[in-house]
């Protein structure tokens, strides 16, 4: 409460002089600050004694005024048995994808009969390579055949009039030998010429770029014009069956738990399609950097599935035992997941936690509590460690 005065100087010496105190009594006239000074003074000892009144005669710390703590509802979650779920990232690739080049010479590429995106069949005609020098160079060699026929033809007769003389005398038996030698060579040449021609016919068949085997164009590097040879690398890559697959990157943990033919559905991104498929291969090696490996998912082939894209795979690692929290409780910053737990003292603890999969029912929490804490559902993020609460159970 505050009070004012006018009490001045002047006025104070007159009550003096009424209540008969002698001048000489009353001293130095006091000056207005300090009177002021000590009203203020003393209006501050009033409101002081009142609040020890009101509160009951002393203060409350402010640590321990739980009237004031805030009301936060809290959820005792127990375990649960929850099939067990692995979320991974990872890419998009062709699970045996053929890389189709120049098998010939090669040379100026005519006609290009397929695009990325068509399926193909195995020895279909991908690209036609001009071949008009090599058509001249077999029918040249055609020719040379027909020569070396004739000359055998020539000298199968000589040996034949040969061995009609050498019974009456006039050619010797090392003519014969001669003659026949003759023979056998032109005979021979015959066959190296049929050699070479069909030689040259295999290698114009493989002028052309022929599919190896059945499967799904996913590049086209050449076009119609361009020239062509041994060194021109990869011009069409297919992936052979259409066969597709992931590449899931898992922690080493991870990995150890996952055996072969684990199921497995993947979404690509972009897409809210799920594609079943299973693990063919886990990776025998981990990578020195990320601690991670692979396991590569086999999938049938689908429009959406595009390799080099990325996907999330959620992979079956078997029925677990776990507590499951509603999303609102869960919380995380720089150091990781966390939630709020209330002690015995209705005090709120930070306590650290490691998720798994995120199910209908809420978070599966794999390690950081036994599901008999009292957890905080909401508003965690207000809180601080060691901050006094008021826990309400959640309501059914």
């Amino acid at each position: 409460m505050n009070y004012e005065t006018t009490i001045t100087a002047e006025a104070a010496d007159g009550i003096a002089a009424e209540l008969g105190a002698p001048a000489s009594a009353r001293g130095p006239a006091i000056p207005r600050g300090v009177i002021w000074g000590g009203l203020g003074l003393l209006g501050l000892l009033l409101a002081i004694a009142a609040y020890f009144v009101l509160s009951g005669g002393r203060p409350t710390p402010a640590g321990d005024d739980n009237a004031q703590a805030p009301v936060v509802t809290v959820i005792t979650p127990g375990q649960t048995t929850v099939a067990g779920e692995i979320e991974a990232p990872g890419t998009l690739a062709a699970r045996r994808p053929m890389p189709v080049g120049v098998v010939g010479e090669g040379g100026m590429v005519m006609r290009v009969t397929v695009d990325a995106g068509d399926w193909v069949n195995a020895g279909q005609v991908l690209a036609v390579i001009d071949r008009a020098v090599q058509v001249e160079q077999a029918e040249a060699q055609a020719a040379q055949i027909e020569v070396a026929r004739a000359d055998a033809t020539l000298a199968q007769a000589n040996l034949d009039r040969a061995l009609q003389l050498v019974e009456r005398g006039f050619v010797t038996k090392a003519n014969v030998d001669q003659l026949t030698a003759t023979r056998d060579a032109a005979v021979a040449r015959v066959r190296v010429a049929e050699a070479q021609l069909r030689e040259l016919r295999a290698r114009n068949d493989r002028l052309n770029i022929y599919a190896p085997a059945a499967g799904y164009v996913l590049q086209r590097n050449v076009e119609p014009g361009q020239t062509v040879g041994a060194g021109s690398g990869a011009l069409f890559t297919i992936a052979r069956g259409g066969e597709m697959e992931m590449l899931a990157q898992l922690s080493e943990e991870q990995l150890a738990r996952l055996p072969k033919g684990t199921v497995a559905r993947v979404t690509p991104t972009g897409s809210d399609k799920q594609f079943t498929g299973e693990i063919w291969q886990i990776s025998p090696v981990i990578d020195q950097a990320t601690r991670q490996g692979t396991a590569r998912i086999a999938l049938n082939w689908a429009s959406e599935l595009r390799p080099g894209g990325f996907a999330t795979a959620r992979i079956s690692s078997g029925a677990v035992t776990a507590t499951i929290l509603p999303e609102s409780a869960v919380l995380a910053d720089g150091a990781g997941s966390f939630v709020y737990v209330v002690d015995a003292d209705n005090k709120a603890q930070r306590r650290a936690i490691k998720t798994g999969a995120v199910t209908r029912a809420g978070v599966v929490i794999l390690e950081g509590l036994t599901g008999r804490e009292s957890v905080v559902l909401r508003a965690g993020g207000f809180l601080t460690p060691g901050e006094s609460v008021k826990p309400q159970p959640m309501k059914p």
